[in-house]
């Protein structure tokens, strides 16, 4: 007689965020979020090409009137955190009570950060030094105690790394190069307004790779050591949506259903990380490709999740043959699968190719040991040779 397996236990948590509005015009769904939380001074972070090259930040203004309460339109790529306070020091001088974001992963975290500086009474970028993630030697992620934020945001993302359904921020050290890791519950902006129509003004490789990266959210939720069942489930549509979208997109830019299909293929890959799902090393070393040698967030995944998929398949072979499943292709590895993918967008494959030197390397795989999801691979990472390793392949 066979005993049973032992039931699955585990915990939901429902997150802080009020709604989602989806496939509504960025005006209207605009309009309607603010008026709703009762805003009056809203400091609005966007991305400088945005400011420069389209009209949308006319239309913000236009619907924000006299609650236009400010605009910063100077946040450099992985979020600087010279950047963060000032924008932060002008949002307080404002007298904001909402922050909206307008662009890509970089000023989403740029308004989580806002956030925490102004809840914690930060004008000065060394002070967040008290306030950063610590990982211990045994990879534990110690987070020092942190006031919540004193404003919420809204967020209109026109890129798909998804960071604005989390509750944790990327914020770059740019006297020691390195991106650190903030978190408080409500960092999480209270709406996401995903209209496919602003996403036309991004630019093809942004949007397309930052797609890239949330197939690998997905794919790492489900190759996690501590995956859920709802999050099993959202990962696998993600990866449907995006694998339909994602060539849809390549294919005809001005395909909306296309987009809309990668904006909520993009949403559904995060919902892992809303409930501590813990990801592997793509993400772990992509952190530190981000920080350390300026490689954009899409481009990480690129590079690193199919040699990261093929160093984890002793270990997570059933769920890997998921993820080729859903992604279309499931008579080959997961791996390839990607690659394929990343392949037909022409997008980068290599780490030479998106600018990273081969002197780099030695230290990218040890800071990489400072990442916290290096430290929760399914594989275990037995130090910095094992991600130099990992890098020689991806190279």
């Amino acid at each position: 007689m066979t005993s049973s397996p032992a039931p699955m236990r585990g915990v939901h948590r429902t997150p802080p965020m009020d709604r989602v509005i989806y496939g509504v015009p960025l005006a209207d769904a605009l309009a309607d979020e603010v008026a709703r939380i009762g805003a009056r001074a809203v400091y609005v972070i966007a991305s400088g090409t945005l400011t420069r090259e389209t009209d949308l930040l006319d239309q913000v203004r236009g619907v924000l009137g006299n609650r236009f309460a400010g605009l910063c339109s100077r946040m450099a790529a992985h979020t600087p955190r010279t950047d963060v306070v000032a924008a932060a020091n002008e949002a307080r001088a404002a007298g904001a009570d909402l922050l909206l974001t307008v662009g890509g992963g970089s000023v989403t975290d740029a308004a989580k950060m806002v956030g925490l500086c102004l809840g914690n009474d930060v004008t000065a970028p060394q002070q967040l030094d008290a306030f950063r993630a610590v990982i211990t030697p045994d990879g534990k992620t110690e987070r020092p105690p942190t006031r919540p934020p004193a404003v919420r945001s809204i967020a209109v993302p026109t890129t798909l790394s998804a960071g604005e359904f989390t509750s944790f921020a990327g914020c770059t050290d740019t006297d020691r190069h390195v991106k650190e890791s903030y978190g408080h519950g409500l960092m999480m902006p209270r709406a996401v307004i995903l209209d496919p129509a602003i996403t036309v003004h991004t630019p093809e490789w942004l949007f397309l790779s930052t797609g890239i990266r949330a197939v690998d959210h997905a794919v790492e939720d489900l190759c996690s050591i501590n995956p859920t069942p709802f999050s099993d489930g959202t990962s696998l549509q993600a990866l449907r949506l995006l694998a339909r979208g994602l060539p849809a997109v390549k294919a005809d830019p001005a395909d909306l259903t296309g987009r809309l299909d990668c904006q909520l293929g993009a949403w559904m890959s995060i919902m892992g990380s809303q409930n501590g799902v813990s990801k592997g090393a793509s993400h772990g070393i992509g952190h530190v490709l981000g920080g350390t040698a300026g490689v954009p967030h899409g481009y990480t995944s690129c590079v690193m999740l199919p040699p990261v998929l093929r160093f984890n398949a002793p270990v997570t072979q059933e769920r890997q043959a998921w993820v080729a499943q859903a992604l279309g292709a499931p008579d080959i590895p997961a791996a390839d699968a990607v690659a394929a993918l990343v392949a037909s967008l022409d997008l980068p494959g290599r780490l030479r190719e998106v600018g990273v030197r081969p002197d780099q390397l030695d230290t990218i795989a040890r800071e990489s040991m400072h990442d916290r999801w290096v430290h929760t691979n399914p594989r275990k990472i037995d130090g910095p040779e094992t991600v130099r390793t990992l890098l020689d392949a991806a190279f």
